[in-house]
């Protein structure tokens, strides 16, 4: 996608080709899903990417910030055991035996079995990684489980909306800047081209959130989450109902965490959005920089995520 590419003009062809009946579309059926390796691409070809939804795979999309993007190394348990009916689709291209990832390249777009990383090739663990683990083992055997997973450390709740300015990335710290970049700049349609494609293979049950760091002390936060929420179901034809939504609160004030008076904050997020539970992190342990959980601390949180995700289920 080039970085010229127009927003607007993108998300109206995304929601009419997305809302086009089944029955208008022409082509060869060869011209599958997986063909299309750019947003244009699939604006041109979305019409030919309606295989048989499976009811049965349950899609997650997870965002957030430096916590759900990954700061714990992944250690060799954390590659080990991970079942295929635990899926994630890659956002970025990975390619091979890059930074954490061990493997074969992955491709922007295609699904994988779910071992860490599962943001980019240089990020770690995340509490998406053992709530998809959680998640299969406690669901029927019938039921697959994948991920979409977005997410930009350092970033500001403002990065993730739809009408973030690409063009004042340029402000940012170079580091900033980079990880960005691998969304090209607009981290709202990546998950939303992503969570398109998804949507034509299963069913979007959920999403997670990890973010508050760079908004500490923001009142006005949980309208702005409930911004994104309101977009992202808006935008991909989903019932609020269907969909709840789990927030992580930040690393807490046992370990020391430097921002954890922002949980108060997060912990008003119900208040705002009726399908939402959140997450606690007492007793998750921290690394050192007091902002980022270690690894031990993500595989307990994550397992938190699917335990209140299979709550709001139950509930549904």
């Amino acid at each position: 996608m080039k970085k010229s590419f127009n927003f607007k003009a993108a998300l109206f062809l995304f929601t009419l080709l997305f809302s086009a009946s089944a029955a208008q579309a022409q082509g060869d059926a060869s011209k599958m899903y997986g063909n299309a390796q750019t947003t244009q691409d699939f604006l041109s070809q979305s019409e030919h990417f309606r295989s048989n939804i499976d009811p049965n795979f349950y899609i997650y999309i997870c965002i957030g910030q430096s916590n759900m993007e990954g700061a714990a190394r992944p250690e060799d348990q954390d590659y080990q055991g991970v079942s295929d009916r635990f899926q994630m689709m890659a956002a970025v291209d990975f390619p091979a035996n890059t930074g954490n990832y061990r493997g074969d390249e992955r491709k922007k777009f295609q699904w994988y079995t779910a071992t860490p990383p599962l943001c980019r090739p240089f990020t770690g663990l995340t509490p998406a990684d053992y709530f998809g683990r959680t998640m299969v083992e406690k669901l029927p055997d019938s039921i697959r489980v994948g991920v979409i997973h977005v997410a930009i450390g350092g970033c500001k709740i403002e990065h993730l909306f739809k009408e973030y300015d690409p063009a004042t990335v340029s402000r940012e710290a170079g580091w900033f800047q980079n990880f960005m970049h691998s969304y090209d700049d607009i981290p709202y349609l990546r998950v939303l081209e992503c969570a398109l494609r998804a949507s034509h293979q299963g069913v979007i049950k959920g999403i997670l959130l990890h973010q508050g760091c760079s908004n500490t002390g923001d009142q006005q936060w949980p309208a702005k989450v409930n911004k994104i929420y309101n977009d992202l179901l808006n935008d991909l034809h989903l019932n609020a109902a269907d969909v709840p939504l789990i927030a992580g609160e930040l690393l807490s004030k046992e370990f020391n965490g430097a921002c954890a008076s922002m949980n108060d904050i997060i912990q008003t997020l119900p208040k705002t959005i009726k399908n939402c539970r959140v997450v606690s992190s007492q007793g998750c342990p921290g690394a050192m920089d007091r902002l980022h959980f270690t690894a031990e601390g993500y595989r307990m949180i994550g397992k938190r995520y699917a335990e209140e995700m299979l709550k709001a289920m139950k509930k549904k």
